[in-house]
C-alpha cells in the first residue's frame, strides 16, 4: 500500500475497524474512507454499489459485521447468519467489480469445530461439526473465506482472509447481554464492585479455555499482513497462549478491585471446551503480538471507565 492509495475500512466504529483506522493514521496513511451504517448500510445491496462504483477503493479491510457473545449468539441466530452474508457478498463482490487491489476479510475463530484438536490449524477448517450456539456467525464467516477463494480462483482476486482469536480492547462492546465474556466480566464485576455485592454469578463451570488477543495488536498484524500475505486460505491471527475463565476471571477481579466471591453457575452452557489458535504460520511472517493480558485489561478497563 501507498501512503495516499484509497483505503476503506469497513466497520470503523467498531472495536476492530477503529483499531485498524487508528493504525493507519499512525503509520501516515492519508486517503482512508469509511461510512457510518446510518450513512452506508453494507446490508444494501444498491447502496454498496453504489458506494463502491463512486468512490473506488485500492484496498478493502472488511471488518464490519453482526458480532455478539454466546447468549447474542444463540438468540439471534437468523439475524446473525442472514446480516453478516449480505455485509460479505456486497462487499466482496463490489470490490471484484471496482477493481479493488486487494480485500483482506476478518473472520473469527469460531469457524473451527467444536471439537477439533488444539492448537486449532488452518487446515482444521471444515473438518467437523461446529459448536451449536455459534453456528449460524460461523457459517456465515465461513463462506466469506471461502468467497474470497472463490473470487481468486475465478477472477485472480487479491482476497486474503484473516481469523482472529477472541478479541478485547478500545470501543469493545459492553452490553449486558450481547457482549464477549471479557468485557462482559468487566462490566459484572465493576457493576457489582459499585453496588457493594458480595458476589459474582459467571456462566458455566469455568473451566473452558480461551485465547484473548488486544484489538490494537490485531490491527498491527492486519495492517502487516495487507503488504505481506497473498495466499488464498486463511490464517490465523492470535497470541499462541490461553487461559481458563476462571482464570481470566481471578485476573478482571483484581484489576477492577472488586473483593467479593466468584460462583459458576454449572447449569449454563460453556461453549467450546478449547479454543487455541496455532500461529505458527503468522509467525513465518514476523509478527507476534506484543500486549500481554494483564496489561491489555487494564487499558480496555480505563476505557471502559471512561465510556460510563
Amino acid at each position: 500500500m501507498e501512503k495516499k492509495d484509497k483505503i476503506y475500512v469497513a466497520g470503523h466504529r467498531g472495536m476492530v475497524g477503529s483499531a485498524i483506522y487508528r493504525k493507519l493514521q499512525k503509520e501516515g496513511y492519508s486517503n482512508i474512507i469509511t461510512r457510518r451504517s446510518d450513512e452506508l448500510d453494507l446490508r444494501d445491496q444498491k447502496a454498496v454499489a453504489a458506494f463502491f462504483e463512486e468512490e473506488k477503493p485500492d484496498y478493502v479491510f472488511l471488518a464490519a459485521a453482526k458480532v455478539g457473545g454466546i447468549v447474542a449468539n444463540n438468540t439471534y441466530r437468523a439475524d446473525f447468519l442472514y446480516e453478516n452474508l449480505m455485509i460479505q457478498n456486497n462487499v466482496i463482490h463490489n470490490s471484484y467489480l471496482q477493481g479493488v487491489k486487494k480485500l483482506m476479510f476478518l473472520g473469527s475463530s469460531c469457524i473451527y469445530p467444536k471439537m477439533a484438536p488444539q492448537p486449532l490449524k488452518e487446515e482444521y477448517l471444515l473438518t467437523g461439526p461446529l459448536e451449536h450456539t455459534n453456528e449460524p456467525y460461523a457459517i456465515a464467516k465461513i463462506a466469506g473465506i471461502k468467497m474470497c477463494d472463490a473470487y481468486r480462483d475465478q477472477y485472480g482476486c487479491n482476497f486474503v482472509s484473516v481469523m482472529p482469536t477472541n478479541l478485547y480492547g478500545y470501543n469493545d462492546n459492553y452490553h449486558p447481554e450481547n457482549s464477549h465474556v471479557l468485557p462482559a466480566l468487566i462490566r459484572r464485576f465493576h457493576e457489582a464492585k459499585v453496588l457493594g455485592k458480595d458476589k459474582v454469578v459467571i456462566w458455566g463451570t469455568g473451566s473452558p479455555k480461551r485465547e484473548f488477543l488486544f484489538a490494537d495488536d490485531l490491527a498491527e498484524a492486519c495492517v502487516s499482513l495487507m503488504e505481506t500475505y497473498d495466499e488464498p486460505n486463511l490464517i490465523n491471527i492470535g497470541t499462541g497462549e490461553d487461559i481458563t475463565i476462571k482464570e481470566l476471571a481471578l485476573i478482571i477481579k483484581e484489576i477492577v478491585g472488586f473483593e467479593g466471591n466468584i460462583e459458576f453457575d454449572s447449569s449454563k452452557p460453556d461453549g467450546t471446551p478449547r479454543k487455541l489458535m496455532d500461529v505458527s504460520k503468522l509467525h513465518s511472517y514476523g509478527w507476534k503480538h506484543t500486549v500481554e493480558l494483564g496489561d491489555g485489561i487494564r487499558m480496555a478497563y480505563s476505557d471502559f471507565l471512561s465510556k460510563l
